[in-house]
């Protein structure tokens, strides 16, 4: 009997040595890929078609799947969510430059749990890169009676690595330019929101970023106060897990969120429109009502995160800030270092002081004006033309600005395009700046509520079976 404990003893042992090293194997295989030759690399083009067969995960409904595909855990892919279904078809695809000939993909499959940080862990399949279509076994946790938890579909496209150096840009984002418009179901409960613009956030996935930026990245401002706040001390630690738990809420995937492409002006032109009411059951007029297709003159706060290359962004005057000491450390989620982030703001060519509502939208060539004003990370203004050539690069035939935040021509385009709001577009005063309305409760105020549901760690929660993708976008 006590060889039997020990046998068992060990097997536990051994596993848990396995799980704590799975990290480390996967960096050890990735880089001896990237000692391989310059003709073992390849460029890929995959369609993650859909699943079949998965199990029903909720007591009420069926399951709402969404996925994470990984190539040697270099580069990461998020898919939508699909509401209610055991056969969804996602049909997204991911474009990844310079990838090593025998590279692994992975492709874990989730349900997400709408109100809480934790998802539904289904199960994953592993794949090669060789072109094809590919249909695998998806495989469930190892304690699971039942193992095979459904079909995933995919089809890969593959050629020859078009970098004469591909060793440089290894595992290389190229495309397409996703969105998604998260009006979390979780901010609306904790806020009593509906999907006012006001409570909207956006993420753009980029590409060229370390082809154009290379590896300047900027740090947080130490000489800010609010930054020494969040960053600096022993007191700053439940100061940021209060703001990464915000941010959580509002980035949160959802069966509501909107996802789309990237595919011309017009779809950018598209999602800065008015859209409805900027607060939630605020009365609209008929001459609001009768714009909520137009572009809003409206001024943004943007951050360029690292840790996914994507553009998230929200209005400026988002209610959603008040109570936090940073903006930009909300939307980077307490990040060290962004490649860039400031304002910004659309505008018809030359400005809204140049502008009559009486002209279409699709009769004027727009402008989109970028800055580097935020004092968390005081962006270095010589990286403005980078910045520049960036969104040139990911949004061909709309007309780029970037300019400091102390040049005269953006203090006038700034202040053309809220009195242009103000005046034109009947927006409040209280709409430009992050503001309640009266019995509204603060999202900072109800944070709590969402971080218990998450798993102490070491608890039999925190394991595969309920995982949170989300938090390591």
């Amino acid at each position: 009997m006590s060889n039997v404990a020990g046998t068992i003893r060990s097997a536990v042992h051994n596993a848990k040595a396995k799980f704590s090293n799975k990290k480390d194997e996967s960096m050890l295989h990735a880089q001896r890929m990237l000692d391989h030759d310059p003709d073992d690399f390849v460029d890929i083009n995959i369609r993650f078609i859909g699943a079949s067969g998965l199990p029903k995960m909720d007591v009420v409904g069926s399951a709402d799947p969404f996925f994470v595909a990984t190539l040697d855990d270099k580069i990461k892919f998020i898919s939508s969510v699909k509401s209610n279904t055991l056969a969804p078809v996602w049909n997204e695809r991911w474009s990844v430059k310079n990838v090593p000939k025998h590279a692994v993909l992975e492709v874990s499959v989730f349900d997400k749990d709408e109100g809480t940080p934790l998802n539904d862990y289904i199960g994953k399949i592993k794949t090669n890169i060789e072109p094809g279509t590919k249909d695998a076994e998806i495989v469930g946790p190892v304690f699971k009676l039942r193992r095979e938890r459904g079909t995933f579909w995919l089809e890969v496209e593959s050629a020859s690595a078009e970098d004469s150096d591909p060793k440089a840009f290894p595992y290389d984002f190229n495309g397409p330019i996703r969105y998604s418009r998260h009006t979390s179901p979780t901010a609306g409960v904790l806020t009593n929101l509906n999907e006012a613009r006001l409570y909207a956030t956006w993420k753009m996935y980029l590409k060229g970023i370390r082809r154009i930026f290379g590896e300047e990245q900027q740090h947080w401002n130490q000489n800010y106060k609010a930054a020494q706040t969040i960053f600096q001390g022993p007191s700053s630690y439940p100061v940021r897990q209060g703001i990464k738990t915000a941010h959580d809420i509002l980035y949160s995937r959802t069966t509501e969120n909107g996802f789309g492409v990237i595919e011309g002006v017009t779809d950018i032109v598209s999602i800065l429109h008015s859209g409805g009411a900027s607060r939630p059951n605020q009365h609209q007029s008929d001459h609001q009502k009768a714009l909520s297709d137009r572009v809003k003159p409206a001024i943004y706060t943007y951050v360029i995160a690292i840790d996914d290359s994507s553009f998230r962004f929200s209005e400026t005057g988002a209610a959603f800030f008040v109570d936090f000491a940073s903006k930009h450390a909300l939307h980077s989620k307490c990040s060290e270092h962004v490649w860039y982030s400031g304002e910004f703001h659309p505008r018809p060519k030359g400005g809204w002081d140049k502008f009559s509502d009486d002209q279409k939208d699709s009769d004027v060539e727009w402008e989109f004006v970028i800055d580097n004003n935020s004092g968390t990370y005081a962006p270095n203004k010589e990286l403005l033309p980078k910045l520049k050539e960036l969104l040139e690069y990911n949004f061909p035939g709309f007309t780029i600005l970037a300019l400091d935040r102390e040049d005269e021509e953006l203090k006038r385009s700034v202040a053309a395009c809220r009195e242009y709001a103000l005046g034109k577009r009947e927006v409040t005063e209280d709409e430009l700046e992050p503001n309640l309305s009266p019995g509204e409760a603060p999202l900072s105020a109800r944070i709590w509520e969402f971080r218990k549901s998450a798993p102490k760690e070491g608890s039999k929660e925190s394991n595969e079976d309920r995982t949170y993708p989300e938090a390591n976008e």
